[in-house]
């Protein structure tokens, strides 16, 4: 670990010595190779939790998951070829500056607000869950409490993304991406090895075992996991959660041209989709580890535990060495990510760092430097906030409520884009409220109790539709048709 650590701090040293000013720091002076961008990019797409989440789930929905990637892929597509021309049209630092041209200033501060609440309870949900988890199986033995460790994580991404930022950070994802693959594929070679299975074997173990189901077509209504709301509500996640959010966009508009911006989506999408089925395939390969080696998954708090149990407790050092590099490399490259972007929203949306004479004025650098420090220490509060509820269920409501966001960011754009209609800006802010609470409201207390129906993943498709409605009716034809 303090190997892998060196390693994070000498890239941001290298990166960052000739130039650290906020043009290095919000968009890696628009300098960034798009091959380096799309591999990295895997690293922060595919965080901690889904490292340990989407293995453990095979048990519960088989390969199902496969379903909502393939709509990620097509929704990847529209990224690059709706989104990204329109950002580059624009030459954008933040996204959100989109809004303030097309629909007011109280929409550009709004979109801009979803994507700070947003992302900061997201992410310190994220490292919070795969910190309890190093806590449970590591950091209890050696009595660290759990507010050091969470400090000391924060404080390691802070010292190596504080002066270099995007800059660095397209090196260092670069870097995790590479452990997370090698644990993933790693971690496939030991568990069939342990088992006494070469590479044709193993596949065709996992091709043949009752967990290689994919597609779900039975029953629409009751079925989450049925196949049109997983497919198409993967289409409109991706385009909320990545297409419309600062942290991944960022590094998109941190290239030259547009076109290299979308070689690197088109390029991250395949490796993208291949990563997951190795994910499902360590998922699957790990209940049937499990299963032969009489491993009780029920005395385990929840199946996200299943991958480190067995990975460290069950098989050699090594593996467990390679385990915790993979780990550590997906929560890193989500969280440090994360902290740019914020940081970066929070500069250009709310500090209007873009309309200064000078954007890399020296004590404009230092003010991006306190804001990089707060939003660590905010992140840092909110993980303790966590801790303190310790209920599963209290916290996966917040989380959840976090999500619900993203469809309002959804409405908005989709309407800016998509009509020429004006809105009452003085009422979005209200509308992005009212949106999410009543599909909270209609979800609990109509559909759950008096219909079949199960919503899943396509919730944010009704979340955002609301939005757009609301905005329709709130104003008038165009100004500008």
């Amino acid at each position: 670990m303090v190997v892998y650590f060196s390693l994070l701090l000498g890239v941001a040293y290298f990166t960052s010595r000739k130039s650290a000013d906020n043009s290095t720091f919000f968009v890696a002076n628009r300098s960034a190779k798009w091959y380096m961008v799309a591999f990295g990019m895997i690293g922060t797409a595919l965080s901690g939790v889904t490292f340990i989440s989407v293995p453990g789930a095979v048990g519960n929905s088989d390969f199902g998951y496969f379903q909502f990637i393939l709509g990620n892929a097509v929704g990847f597509l529209i990224i690059a070829y709706v989104l990204l021309p329109l950002y580059y049209r624009m030459n954008l630092t933040s996204i959100y500056t989109y809004l303030e041209e097309r629909l007011g200033h109280r929409s550009y501060k709004t979109g801009a607000m979803i994507f700070l609440v947003s992302r900061t309870i997201g992410s310190a949900f994220r490292l919070y869950l795969v910190a309890i988890i190093l806590q449970w199986f590591i950091f209890d033995a050696w009595n660290v409490p759990f507010a050091v460790t969470i400090a000391l994580c924060l404080l390691l991404i802070w010292l190596y993304t504080n002066k270099g930022g995007l800059k660095t950070i397209i090196i260092t994802d670069m870097m995790q991406t590479f452990f997370l693959v090698l644990a993933v594929v790693l971690s496939i070679y030991f568990m069939a090895d342990s088992l006494g299975m070469g590479l044709l074997e193993t596949i065709e173990t996992v091709k043949e075992s009752s967990y290689s189901k994919m597609f779900f077509f039975d029953d629409f209504l009751g079925d989450r996991i049925h196949f049109w709301k997983h497919f198409i509500g993967g289409i409109f996640v991706t385009v909320a959660m990545t297409g419309l959010d600062q942290d991944l966009m960022q590094k998109n508009l941190s290239m030259k041209t547009i076109g290299e911006a979308q070689k690197n989506m088109l390029t991250f999408t395949g490796i993208f989709v291949v990563i997951n089925l190795f994910f499902l395939a360590v998922g699957a390969l790990l209940y049937i580890y499990a299963g032969k080696n009489g491993i009780a998954i029920g005395s385990l708090p929840t199946p996200d535990y299943l991958y480190p149990e067995i990975a460290l407790h069950h098989l050699a050092i090594v593996p467990g060495i390679i385990f915790m590099m993979g780990l550590t490399a997906a929560t890193f490259a989500t969280t440090d990510s994360a902290l740019t972007a914020l940081t970066t929203s929070f500069c250009v949306d709310f500090l209007n760092f873009n309309k200064k004479a000078d954007p890399n004025d020296r004590a404009l650098v230092k003010t991006r430097n306190r804001v990089h420090f707060a939003f660590s220490l905010i992140m840092l509060l909110v993980i303790m906030v966590f801790r303190i509820i310790n209920d599963d269920s209290v916290v996966n409501a917040i989380f959840t409520a976090a999500s619900y966001t993203y469809g309002p960011l959804l409405g908005l754009f989709a309407f800016g884009i998509l009509t020429k209609r004006q809105v009452a800006d003085r009422l979005v802010p209200y509308i992005c409220l009212l949106s999410p609470a009543l599909c909270y409201v209609l979800n609990t207390y109509v559909v759950v109790p008096y219909t079949t129906y199960a919503v899943g993943f396509e919730l944010i498709i009704y979340n955002g539709a609301l939005t757009w409605l609301m905005l329709w009716f709130s104003g008038g034809a165009s100004k500008r048709a």
